[in-house]
């Protein structure tokens, strides 16, 4: 059972032209059986209805805030960081134990956050947590599988002082900040545990432009790049996931935008302490899946 004091949580929204899916998001939130004390959602200077959207629910809904900053002319990584920031410093001086990010096409069942929030009540060292984010492929959704020590960025929910001590969401050129922050959790001894039957969906379709994903798995190498990824690992990591869409070529482009970055001396741009624990990390899990491979004796879950 939980009380007033123990599933305080806020939530940050930044929201930038989601007319079409910023409403699913308001009323995922809404429904739950255990909303936040706040939630900022941040229209990052919108050309659409998005502000009037959110606007609409203020009125009966007072756990609900808008924070409008300035439109920006230029895209970059940064931005959503910085709105992230906006709605951190709107959150004031009020009182709460976790604080989540939420973007703003996620659609969530009703009992999403008390879950959530139970698994931090059960596991005091748990410093980051969330589901398993479903993308929307044309008419269906499929999983986003990543390791069970992952958690997407668009649901994270951080223990409050898990969060202060990774210092926040850095503003990374190349984007990753929600990588960034789990390698940081896990480097000050947080556990990071992506929670089991717990479905976010992602109500933008993706896959619709093939030459879009193309170009967005060449960039997710690079990325990965920027954020320190060991070339060994990242090279087992395109081979595991080589079934992913578009199948085989889509490994071997996030690869060639990897070894791309690699050759022509791309920044990293993760700090040097969590890029040697994320590589230190990266030299375990190979060496317990090579250990796998010669015994037959299944990784402990």
């Amino acid at each position: 059972m939980y009380t007033d004091e123990n599933h305080k949580y806020v939530l940050i929204t930044p929201a930038k032209n989601e007319e079409p899916f910023i409403e699913k998001t308001i009323m995922s939130v809404v429904k739950q059986t255990v909303r936040p004390t706040k939630w900022v959602i941040v229209d990052d200077g919108s050309m659409d209805r998005t502000a009037e959207i959110v606007s609409s629910y203020l009125p009966s809904h007072e756990f609900i805030h808008l924070v409008r900053i300035r439109p920006c002319m230029t895209r970059d990584f940064g931005r959503k960081v910085a709105a992230f920031n906006a709605g951190l410093e709107a959150l004031g001086d009020i009182p709460y134990r976790f604080i989540g990010n939420l973007d703003a096409d996620i659609s969530l069942p009703p009992d999403y956050y008390a879950t959530i929030l139970s698994e931090f009540e059960h596991e005091p060292h748990l410093g980051l947590a969330g589901g398993m984010i479903h993308l929307r492929i044309g008419k269906n959704f499929m999983s986003r599988h990543t390791a069970s020590d992952s958690v997407s960025g668009g649901v994270q929910l951080f223990r409050r002082e898990c969060f202060r001590d990774v210092g926040g969401y850095l503003p990374l050129p190349g984007g990753g900040e929600d990588a960034a922050a789990e390698v940081m959790a896990r480097m000050h001894g947080w556990l990071v545990r992506k929670v089991p039957h717990r479905d976010a969906y992602e109500q933008r379709r993706t896959g619709t432009a093939q030459n879009g994903v193309l170009r967005a798995r060449y960039k997710e190498g690079v990325r990965f790049h920027s954020l320190g990824y060991g070339t060994t690992f990242y090279l087992c990591r395109c081979v595991y996931r080589i079934g992913d869409r578009p199948f085989l070529i889509g490994s071997l482009l996030s690869l060639l935008g990897f070894l791309t970055a690699e050759l022509r001396g791309y920044p990293v741009y993760l700090p040097a302490l969590a890029v040697l624990y994320l590589r230190s990390e990266q030299r375990r899990k190979l060496r317990q899946m090579l250990r796998q491979l010669i015994t037959g004796v299944p990784l402990p879950s």
